[in-house]
């Protein structure tokens, strides 16, 4: 992309991005479904007319990449929100100050996305090696997503970042409504939204290191990654409050997630494979994987994984009534 395309799709994206925050700042009430549905309804939607645009403007599969990467990029991401459920549950963030907590926290999960993106290309376009590390990575973390089996409280522990703040950092204990900053005792004081925020961000960016990588195995246009990734994580805090008490029942979420990263994994190393020019290995002929077919790979192990989660938490549901009856 032209500079000037860049210079124009970042300045459209922080426009979004202060949009939202004048939209928080009015807000004097608790997010609703109702108000997340619209959002989320909002920001897919946003997501789609940028596709739209690349289909019409854009030559060659910049579309189909882009469509792959943000519906990747956004699947990836309902993981994290099981882990933002935890960390709002375990630090007890007032239901007003949430949309707050996690603005600010997606907002610096993004901008240090930004660095691993640009990084990551930079790696690429300098060795062609590099995939295979991406590629044995992906894979390496599909089967400790599929071995790890449900989510639980245990996703979410403090690190020594967040345990070394709040020893340095004057916080108060209580919180002060949506307030980052309050005075006890004549006194500038922390909340604990900050320590929050902060526990966002770092989750946002420890799930970056298995989600830029996959990316990178659907597209190496750093301009595709860059704007998969900030549609996703935009539209991905009025998900967590339209669909954050539904995630218990997604049970084969890992599993399906699981089953994406490999295939991904797969795909950068047979492409690293071509570009060593190994296009057979014994009688096995390695095919090109096209953004087609990884579009519908994805589409489908999604599907089939919803689907299947449904039934079975169903099934679930209805024998513990048929129990207790």
């Amino acid at each position: 992309m032209s500079p000037t395309v860049w210079i124009l799709t970042i300045a459209g994206l922080l426009a979004i991005v202060a949009f939202d925050l004048v939209v928080i700042a009015r807000r004097k009430r608790s997010v609703t479904i109702k108000d997340a549905t619209r959002w989320v309804l909002f920001y897919v939607g946003l997501a789609g007319l940028f596709a739209v645009g690349l289909f019409v403007f854009s030559p060659g599969a910049s579309g189909g990449e882009f469509v792959a990467g943000y519906i990747t990029e956004y699947s990836l991401s309902v993981d994290n929100l099981f882990v933002f459920v935890i960390i709002m549950a375990r630090f007890a963030v007032p239901s007003l100050a949430q949309d707050k907590v996690l603005y600010i926290g997606i907002v610096v999960s993004m901008l240090l996305r930004a660095v691993f993106i640009l990084a990551g290309a930079a790696a690429i376009s300098a060795a062609s090696w590099v995939f295979y590390i991406f590629g044995a990575f992906l894979v390496y973390t599909a089967v400790r997503l599929a071995l790890e089996g449900e989510n639980d409280d245990t996703d979410f522990q403090e690190n020594v970042v967040i345990r070394g703040m709040r020893r340095v950092l004057p916080l108060q204990h209580d919180y002060d409504g949506a307030n980052l900053v309050t005075r006890t005792s004549g006194r500038r004081m922390l909340t604990p939204l900050v320590i929050v925020i902060a526990a966002i961000g770092m989750a946002n960016v420890i799930f970056a290191l298995d989600s830029i990588p996959a990316i990178f195995g659907l597209t190496q246009d750093a301009y595709i990654v860059l704007t998969a990734n900030a549609f996703a994580l935009m539209g991905l805090r009025q998900l967590y409050f339209l669909i954050g008490g539904l995630l218990e029942r997604v049970i084969y979420l890992n599993v399906g997630l699981s089953v994406i990263l490999a295939f991904i994994g797969v795909k950068l190393i047979i492409e690293a494979l071509h570009g060593s020019h190994i296009d057979d290995i014994g009688a096995i002929h390695l095919p090109h994987i096209g953004i087609a077919t990884s579009l519908g790979f994805i589409a489908a192990t999604l599907i089939v994984t919803t689907v299947a989660s449904l039934i079975k938490s169903g099934r679930d549901r209805r024998r513990v009534e048929v129990e207790a009856d």
